[in-house]
């Protein structure tokens, strides 16, 4: 078992922590919530006054973080590499821009600080039950010490490349995931429009040519699947708001090597017009309502 420093314990940080205690780790953490932190020394964590004492002395340090800037701000600007020995396995679960990532894996390399960008993928409901999918970016050696930490809070481990490609991989899959989504709920939307049932309907597409992630797992009209998050109001799960910032980040890394995603800004702009609806933190499926005024109802 590992000494290990969990930073940031978020809808995410707080159930991946909670699985590293559960398997057993000395866990110690941070968070600028104490509420947060409480939840972890409850179920046996020790809690640590700053991120700096968090990481002083431990094997491991994770840190799960909303944005770019966080994690830049984190590791740089405040210097927390320079607290984190040398040799300690860093790995970075936030989802961020790649440059970002590279940026930062490059100068914890240059201290000797061995560390990978591992996004995840699988929500809330895969954090908390320790299935999430781990999308890694750096050295195989990093890798390799990493994935029995990894394995305590996930179940699929992908090494995508160098540092930064598992953020480029995660921003790809997360493009398609806010595509399929809009696409789902306008479909649904019409068929209701017309008089069909939206659970007659999802079962069809589920077996047809039209089947997704969508229709079979995270329906987003209310009542076709009772433990989505259209069935509780949109509450939980992943954020409109997070979705938005990930297909920024597809944006953004279109921009950078010229590609183009003419589907893929189409949902930001989607996503987008629905925050500003104010639905920002409710569940990305509830997209579903700019198609249906009455899909909440």
């Amino acid at each position: 078992m590992s000494s290990i420093a969990f930073i940031g314990l978020g809808n995410m940080g707080a159930p991946m922590a909670l699985n590293l205690l559960k398997a057993g780790h000395a866990v110690t953490v941070f968070d600028l919530v104490p509420a947060a932190v409480k939840t972890l020394t409850d179920a046996g964590a020790r809690a640590a006054a700053s991120a700096d004492a968090a990481v002083a002395g431990v094997e491991v340090v994770i840190t799960m973080l909303p944005a770019s800037r966080h994690v830049e701000g984190l590791y740089l600007e405040h210097d927390l590499l320079g607290k984190i020995a040398t040799g300690t396995l860093v790995i970075d679960c936030s989802t961020i821009a790649p440059d970002a990532a590279r940026k930062v894996a490059a100068a914890a390399e240059a201290r000797g600080i061995p560390m990978i960008d591992a996004p995840v993928s699988g929500g809330t409901g895969g954090a908390a039950a320790g299935t999430l999918t781990f999308i890694v970016g750096g050295p195989e050696q990093a890798l390799a010490r990493a994935r029995p930490v990894l394995e305590n809070m996930g179940k699929n481990i992908f090494h995508a490349g160098a540092a930064g490609a598992g953020q480029v991989a995660k921003i790809c899959n997360n493009m398609l995931l806010g595509i399929l989504m809009a696409g789902t709920s306008e479909a649904l939307a019409l068929g209701v429009a017309n008089d069909l049932d939206p659970k007659v309907l999802s079962d069809i597409i589920a077996k047809s040519s039209g089947r997704n992630w969508a229709t079979e797992l995270y329906n987003p009209w209310p009542g076709v699947m009772e433990h989505a998050p259209a069935s509780k109001g949109y509450a939980g799960g992943f954020g409109v708001d997070l979705m938005l910032k990930d297909l920024g980040l597809a944006a953004e890394a279109a921009l950078d090597s010229r590609a183009s995603i003419p589907l893929g800004e189409l949902a930001r702009n989607l996503y987008a017009l629905h925050s500003k609806g104010g639905s920002g933190r409710l569940d990305f499926s509830s997209i579903v309502n700019l198609y249906a005024d009455d899909a909440s109802r």
